[in-house]
């Protein structure tokens, strides 16, 4: 007698098309990126193809390694990735996730490249780390022409060339950053690295960095103090002359997820380095890169939240419990439809602030002011609900979502990330304040934006008055500030779906973010809430 028949367990989700994404492709078309979109479906249907699926999960389960010497003691500082990896970020460069957007004129280009950041991210999350460093790299870069023009054109290559050799030479780039240092964390100011200038306009540096993003890369950012003060510099790993730069790989930091891509201390040992910027101006500088990067960041999570919430759906719909499917269940429909509205919202607001980012590059003054303040806090908030939400689909699976060949723990981990990376919840926050506090353009700009869409629900029409009353209130601001960001980014996502996203998902935003009927966990959605048309978005 057979005793291992397989039955009532779902079926495999790969391969699926990870661009059948309504509010994406919706969204897209929207925000000026609708000529894209043969390229995003392309790209959406690779990315959850069984070859990309496998290329991540091999390149998590075999992380990199750091070779700081070579078999006669050389020192060499290379790290060492599966090959997969080089695979997934050959299609990433190849379809322009990293700084080709800065050399395209082209209405769109960013909101584009957001959706393709977005699908493919799907495939793996942890190479689009270097992916967004090259894209937030430019900005910054900008702010010393001569190295712009030398290396715009090679970080916005679309081929990626891997390997130690002079970046001229080379046919396409990468760029990292290394900021914080142990004693400072996300307050750079206690920086204590050191430029010293050198006769031929270059400067010696030397200190220790605690976090270096993706330390293979072609070159980084970096800050130290110069004598004008905290200076912004980019670091070559090669130098023109073809020499090593005396930069020293420490070791790699063993992460709670975020396997497969590399982050490590670095020292700088007399490392030569070119101002980038004015002296005494590097935090202005860089914030440049720690902005676009933050896009980057609330895209990421909202991929992840997209992600877990199709392989839950997927799972409730093939799987069934007591007497019917778990999809048909009512607690699960009300759960599955919060973590879908959950997915909804991130995405409306993510496209949104692409859009913003593309209008900023045009030098769109309003753009550039709404995206200042709306990023600010959706980085927060988005990046925030990401790991809970993450939690709350790995359990719509059981012990199944436990175990990692499901993914869903890896998806787990990944979702803590994006809420640290570049400035955790309270840095977030806090920022939030500062720019309302010190560029009054930027909350006439928020209050334009969610002001679009009163009169249509009388919950958001509160909520955008809640806002208003909040900012009026001076009184202990530092100590409220997540509550007060959290509720500007739930107006600035309720007012992006009852402007454009589907009716019942708004509905159902506004009743539980907005109208306060909703509880702490997901799956407590109130009644009335049509469960059906919410699940059929996914």
């Amino acid at each position: 007698m057979s005793t291992h028949e397989v039955f009532n367990q779902a079926v495999a989700l790969t391969p699926y098309d990870v661009s059948d994404d309504a509010s994406l492709l919706e969204g897209l078309d929207r925000a000026g990126g609708g000529w894209a979109v043969d390229e995003v479906r392309l790209l959406g249907a690779r990315a959850g193809g069984v070859e990309a699926q496998e290329w991540g999960r091999l390149a998590n389960e075999n992380p990199p390694l750091l070779k700081t010497h070579d078999r006669y003691g050389h020192r060499i500082d290379e790290v060492e990735f599966h090959p997969h990896w080089h695979d997934l970020m050959a299609v990433a460069v190849q379809h322009g996730l990293h700084a080709s957007p800065w050399t395209a004129d082209r209405v769109g280009v960013h909101v584009a490249r957001a959706a393709k950041f977005y699908v493919w991210g799907q495939a793996e999350a942890g190479h689009m780390c270097p992916i967004s460093m090259t894209y937030a790299v430019v900005p910054a870069l900008r702010h010393n022409p001569s190295l712009a023009a030398q290396y715009e054109p090679l970080l916005a290559s679309r081929e990626y060339d891997f390997g130690l050799r002079v970046p001229s030479s080379k046919r396409g780039l990468i760029a990292g950053m290394s900021m914080t240092e142990k004693q400072g964390g996300s307050d750079v100011r206690a920086n204590t690295t050191t430029a010293t200038p050198s006769s031929d306009g270059t400067y010696s540096i030397v200190g220790h960095k605690w976090f270096t993003s993706a330390p293979m890369s072609d070159m980084f950012l970096t800050l130290a103090q110069a004598p004008g003060g905290l200076s912004c510099f980019l670091l070559p790993r090669v130098l023109p002359d073809g020499t090593r730069n005396r930069m020293m790989l420490q070791r790699l930091k063993d992460k709670l997820g975020n396997k497969s891509n590399a982050s490590g201390e670095l020292e700088y040992h007399g490392a030569t380095g070119w101002l980038v910027g004015e002296e005494g101006r590097g935090v202005r500088t860089i914030i440049e890169m720690v902005n676009m990067t933050r896009l980057d960041c609330v895209i990421g999570s909202a991929a992840g939240i997209r992600n877990a919430t199709v392989r839950a759906v997927h799972h409730a719909r093939h799987r069934a419990a007591f007497g019917a499917a778990l999809v048909d269940q009512p607690l699960m429909r009300n759960v599955l439809a919060d973590l879908t509205i959950e997915s909804e919202a991130a995405t409306a607001a993510m496209i949104r602030l692409a859009q913003a980012t593309d209008g900023s590059a045009r030098g769109d003054e309003q753009e550039s002011a709404l995206r200042r303040i709306a990023l600010a806090v959706t980085k927060y908030w988005v990046c925030k609900r990401a790991p809970a939400h993450a939690a709350e689909a790995l359990e719509c699976l059981g012990g199944n979502g436990y175990v990692e060949e499901s993914g869903m723990p890896r998806l787990f981990r990944e979702s803590t990330l994006m809420s640290i990376w570049e400035g955790s919840g309270n840095v977030a926050a806090l920022d939030s304040l500062r720019a309302l506090a010190r560029q009054p353009d930027s909350v006439e700009a928020f209050f334009g934006e969610i002001g679009k869409a009163s009169g249509v629900d009388s919950r958001l029409d509160d909520a955008i008055s809640r806002v208003g009353k909040e900012l009026s209130d001076t009184s202990d601001m530092e100590y409220r500030a997540r509550r007060v960001v959290e509720l500007m980014a739930l107006t600035f996502q309720g007012a992006q779906l009852v402007m454009h996203g589907n009716s019942a998902v708004a509905e159902a935003f506004c009743a539980s973010r907005l109208d306060r009927d909703w509880g702490i966990a997901f799956g407590t959605l109130p009644t009335g809430v049509d469960t059906g048309a919410v699940l059929a978005r996914v």
